[in-house]
């Protein structure tokens, strides 16, 4: 989220796609510089420090963290997944549920690339700063910077902020759940274009530019078929986001599988809580699946026959979820939203003042690292047993399939689910929140490391074995430093995702600013959410900028 002269692919971007690692043209080893080298120890250092502070804070060693009493109850829980509840009323209950998620992340996906492409395209230096016309210096100066902190806020706020504000003005409308999967999706979408842009088009929009064509349809004709096949593909990627992102929205409201998770819970019908699962480990593998066979065969054909297939399931979504734009603009919607502002503003300090709120937000920001350092130390093994080997029907290849449908669970249920299941055995606090958000993301990293070790150099390994060295030697001085700088990278970015997703988990009483925004949202202090609003927005944006200095130090 921060400004930078020289954008670059995102950590996710490159790992989806594999086109080229953080680290290019950076020497490591031997030949890397005595003040990188250092730089690189230092934040490795800090790193552990912060972990082992967060861990200490979260009173891991010094006090009781763990309930005796919830083992039963966790149980239970696990053994009601070998027999889910399979009622015939209730499974249409589960059917009309998964349909009405499928329509939220099929609609906010395609209202999020509309925005992004929009926004991608003016949020590039190519559109500021390239102009062999010798536009305005004035408006070449200052609207980049500007395009860019605009989409900061959108990015900066997890849909479920966006959920809770769009409610109060819209009431229970199918477009609370849409706008709200669609701005932030949007605003990230627009920074993924915007690098994609300034990345691989420059030369051809200087070029059409200084052979006299408009700036309009220069971007036309010099960017959009070269990054129409990677917005597909990453369309398809940030699908399998929105029906996880659907089933958390529906978990505050807005239906779909996500509230009927959240009724069976609250009454610990673990049948019906497994059934519920199932069906959402099912949609996200649908999309998962889809997205994964576009980027094996990334032909335009199969990506405009998918695009053109996604185009019409959105439609026909947006019709049965029967979406009225005008809802938003007419005088009851207006009427609503002024009131918002006039009870938001001036913003006002929680109970307990700067103290407070200074104490929810180091609770978050502990719950963050704990959060990335679960996920990591669960996600990094599994990440090397889930690669696809080069040949199918072997024991490698079975053992992959299994650990990804593992990944694809972990995953697939939402960080809410997390949080309740552990809160049996965890007492409330930033380490049962870090543990819940670890157990979804781990799920995330495992995925796309798995991808990072398919798409690694397998060179250095092969050498060391043709060198007599043992398979095990071989993987460790070979495949595992080939690989770690875009782990390290990864995890980095994913840090970023985990500070604006602790909100979910402090919902349902796993601490932090997400618990103090539940509390104000039940007494209806909408000064008091707007500040604890801001409060997030400064820690991820605090966030965001630690993890762009490792990620440069690492490079």
């Amino acid at each position: 989220m921060t400004v930078v002269e020289r954008p670059e692919l995102s950590a996710l971007t490159e790992t989806e796609y594999g086109r080229r690692s953080p680290f290019s043209g950076a020497p490591t080893g031997p030949l890397a510089s005595a003040p990188g080298l250092w730089r690189r120890r230092c934040w490795v250092f800090l790193l552990v420090v912060g972990v082992a502070w967060s861990l200490w804070d979260a009173t891991i060693g010094r006090d009781r963290v763990i309930n005796p009493g919830g083992w039963s109850q966790v149980r239970g829980f696990l053994t009601a997944s070998w027999s889910p509840e399979l009622d015939g009323e209730f499974l249409g209950v589960v059917a009309r549920s998964a349909a009405t998620t499928a329509g939220y992340a099929l609609v906010g996906t395609g209202l999020a690339l509309l925005l992004g492409v929009v926004g991608g395209v003016l949020m590039s230096e190519v559109w500021w700063a390239i102009d062999p016309l010798k536009r305005s210096r004035r408006r070449t100066k200052n609207g980049y910077p500007l395009a860019r902190l605009l989409a900061v806020l959108p990015r900066g706020l997890h849909e479920a902020i966006w959920a809770l504000g769009f409610v109060y003005v819209l009431g229970r409308n199918p477009l609370v759940a849409v706008l709200a999967i669609a701005l932030p999706f949007g605003a990230i979408t627009a920074k993924v274009v915007a690098e994609l842009i300034d990345d691989r088009t420059r030369e051809s929009v200087v070029a059409l530019r200084a052979a006299g064509v408009g700036r309009i349809s220069a971007i036309v004709y010099g960017v959009a078929p070269l990054i129409i096949g990677d917005v597909i593909s990453y369309g398809f990627y940030r699908l399998e986001c929105s029906v996880r992102s659907s089933a958390v929205l529906g978990a505050i409201g807005a239906g779909g599988l996500g509230f009927q998770l959240t009724v069976s819970f609250q009454s610990l019908r673990y049948r019906e809580i497994w059934t519920l699962i199932y069906a959402l480990i099912l949609l996200s593998a649908a999309a998962d699946w889809w997205g994964a066979s576009l980027r094996r065969r990334p032909t335009m054909r199969r990506r405009w026959i998918s695009a053109g297939l996604a185009a019409a399931m959105t439609l026909v979504a947006a019709v049965r979820l029967g979406l009225r734009p005008t809802s938003l603009v007419d005088d009851r919607a207006r009427r609503l939203a002024a009131d918002l502002v006039s009870q938001a503003w001036p913003p006002r300090l929680p109970q307990g003042g700067w103290r407070a709120l200074a104490t929810a937000a180091r609770d978050t920001m502990q719950l963050s690292v704990i959060a990335i350092a679960v996920a990591v130390l669960i996600a990094s093994p599994l990440a090397f047993l889930a690669a696809r080997p080069d040949r199918p029907r072997t024991p490698a290849w079975w053992r992959s399939l299994l650990v990804r449908g593992a990944l694809l669970t972990t995953r697939s249920i939402p960080p809410t689910v997390w949080a309740l299941m552990i809160l049996f055995v965890v007492f409330p606090g930033p380490f049962a929140g870090g543990l819940a958000l670890g157990c979804y993301t781990a799920g995330v990293i495992g995925r796309l490391g798995a991808e990072i070790v398919e798409n690694a150099d397998a060179a250095p390994a092969a050498v060391l074995r043709r060198a007599g060295v043992s398979s095990t030697a071989a993987f460790a001085y070979g495949t595992v430093p080939t690989v770690a700088p875009r782990f390290a990278s990864l995890a980095m970015y994913r840090w970023e995702v985990a500070a604006r997703e602790t909100v979910i988990v402090g919902l349902v009483g796993a601490g932090g600013l997400g618990r103090l925004l539940a509390q104000q949202t039940a007494a209806f202090d909408e000064a008091g959410m707007l500040t604890t609003v801001l409060g997030l927005v400064f820690v991820s944006l605090l966030i965001d900028m630690l993890s762009s200095r490792v990620r440069a130090a690492l490079r």
